[in-house]
């Protein structure tokens, strides 16, 4: 696509990208509170204030896993709570209500301990980051399921994607405040508290631009509210409510949703086992999920200073100047990935080149650690170093958003929130399990931290190759027949490399598909179809359109 065609293109769907840099304000929150509190703990301030510098070394690995991975705990309360207030109350709604609970949760974590002891600050700490971790994890649910359902299809892995690029920035300026307060802030109560106050700021955005943005249209679909469905999706396309596109658009989202509307949210979990393509469909996203943590990803976002103290790099100051940089490159590559690869390169290769690219910096740097258990620098530290920044590019290109925008193309229409509420709570789960284990990890098996996770960083490539077939460019309402026939086949055949197995086979078309769907009336029926829309009183709309507009 040449550049003038991007530029039109990026006019035309203003209000689409106005949308999804909104709603991802809200992973700015994530990203932000995800590597402020690495560097928080670093500061020698921090730990005198809370005691921290006088336990046993033991004893503060176990409080900072402690204090980070509360946090996590509140993530999956609000993951799993998510797939319910956004079912009853929409999503929009309960995006402004996850921004309301971060707020108050990082109001109170920027007071904890005035008027009272360390020790019980400690104990407002650990709540106040729970609350705030509920906010949060509110937001990791119901932002891909709400950007995925408001983005055409032509810009759909894009904007789903900029949740990354929200979590690149969130961690990027995160890890520059702390390196900042740690310069310019003498050692005290403000150089720790500083970071915190001003993490409420992009909640804050967050809120102001949601107020801004429709609901989602298969929302309000799936509740009847049609006329509102097609000023949503009008807004967000920019054209006329009438318009062709727009009603064809409309017209397909019914029809996935006929039989399906208001389904209570304990009916959604049982329909996830109701054939073995559903099933299928609504495990990957909390298999990708979970493979994501074990990339070591939140292990390092939490742990870079102690990292980077570990090969060599001995000051605080030094080691959050390292972790800045750090954000910076994964941030830079998140938005080069974005805006370049994902759409060309599909979801499937960015996940096997991530993983693999992955797997070779983690083993380098557990190889080196194993060899060189010094903190002494050689020229080896120096590679070492690189490959830490090696490693965020490599989770940049693949592992880093396309498990969120894989997931939410993946999962079933009508049980979407539901899925991705799973997927997202598996993520805060493993992020919790991540938390806690990594440091006792990096104390106890040192080296092999690194070696566990290179190694799982090929497992997961390994089954991206073989059982996840590509999703790009195929609207919502078709993803669903590439799971129907020949997984395995099909997977292989969208592999780099991968017809190489197959000889002659070749998967059935999703075209082909679709028609012999329609033939032995296995969709339902015109007749059915068009007996249930009458009954709405709403058209079906025309069957052509600009397929670009098809969301």
């Amino acid at each position: 696509m040449t550049w003038r065609r991007e530029l039109q293109q990026t006019i035309q769907y203003r209000n689409a990208y106005f949308l999804a840099f909104s709603a991802t304000a809200g992973y700015v929150c994530f990203g932000w509170d995800i590597g402020l509190i690495g560097g928080v703990l670093a500061l020698p301030s921090f730990q005198d204030y809370f005691g921290l510098d006088k336990e046993s070394a033991s004893a503060r690995a176990s409080l900072s896993g402690n204090i980070v991975s509360v946090l996590q705990a509140g993530g999956f309360v609000g993951a799993i709570a998510a797939s319910w207030l956004a079912s009853r109350y929409g999503r929009k709604p309960s995006l402004l209500a996850s921004a309301v609970i971060f707020l108050i949760g990082s109001a109170i974590q920027s007071i904890v301990g005035l008027g009272s002891t360390p020790s019980t600050g400690l104990k407002l700490l650990y709540f106040s980051r729970f609350l705030g971790g509920v906010g949060v994890g509110l937001m990791s649910a119901l932002v891909p399921t709400y950007v995925s359902e408001c983005a055409p299809r032509v810009i759909r892995g894009r904007c789903t994607g900029s949740i990354e690029v929200a979590v690149g920035l969130g961690n990027m300026l995160s890890f520059w405040v702390n390196y900042g307060v740690a310069l310019h802030i003498p050692p005290g109560q403000m150089q720790w508290r500083t970071p915190i106050i001003v993490q409420m700021l992009p909640g804050v955005i967050f809120f102001v631009f949601m107020l801004l943005q429709p609901e989602s249209p298969r929302w309000l679909i799936e509740r009847g509210r049609y006329t509102d469905a097609a000023d949503a999706l009008g807004y967000i396309v920019r054209k006329d409510p009438q318009d062709d596109a727009v009603q064809l658009t409309l017209s397909e989202i019914r029809e996935e949703f006929v039989g399906k509307r208001k389904l209570p949210i304990a009916t959604q979990f049982k329909k996830m086992g109701e054939s073995r393509t559903i099933a299928l469909r609504c495990l990957i996203p909390s298999i990708a999920t979970f493979f994501q943590q074990w990339t070591g990803t939140n292990a390092v976002n939490y742990y870079t200073p102690i990292i980077f103290a570990n090969l060599g790099i001995s000051s605080t100051t030094a080691s959050l100047f390292a972790t800045g940089i750090y954000g910076v490159v994964k941030f830079v590559v998140t938005c080069f990935v974005l805006a370049f690869v994902i759409e060309s390169w599909g979801r499937k290769r960015t996940l096997i080149y991530g993983g693999i690219a992955q797997a070779i910096t983690m083993i380098w740097i557990g190889g080196y650690s194993a060899v060189h258990p010094q903190s002494t620098v050689v020229p080896a530290t120096y590679v070492s170093i690189v490959a830490v920044y090696l490693y965020g590019v490599a989770f940049g290109i693949g592992w880093g958003f396309t498990p969120l925008v894989l997931g939410s193309e993946v999962a079933p229409g009508h049980l979407r929130s539901a899925v991705m509420s799973i997927a997202v709570g598996v993520t805060w789960l493993f992020t919790y399990v991540i938390a806690q284990i990594t440091p006792i990890m990096l104390a106890h098996i040192t080296y092999g931290t690194y070696l566990v996770f290179g190694v799982a960083s090929v497992i997961m490539a390994i089954w991206v190759y073989v059982c996840v077939p590509e999703t790009t460019g195929y609207p919502l309402e078709d993803v669903r027949y590439l799971f129907e026939k020949d997984i395995i086949v099909r997977s292989l055949q969208d592999a780099p490399g991968g017809r190489i197995f197959l000889g002659k086979r070749r998967a059935i078309s999703v075209e082909e598909l679709k028609k012999g769907a329609a033939d032995v009336g296995v969709e339902p029926a015109p007749s059915d179809l068009s007996d249930e829309l009458a009954k709405e009183a709403v058209p079906r709309g025309p069957q052509i359109a600009d397929d670009a507009l098809v969301i």
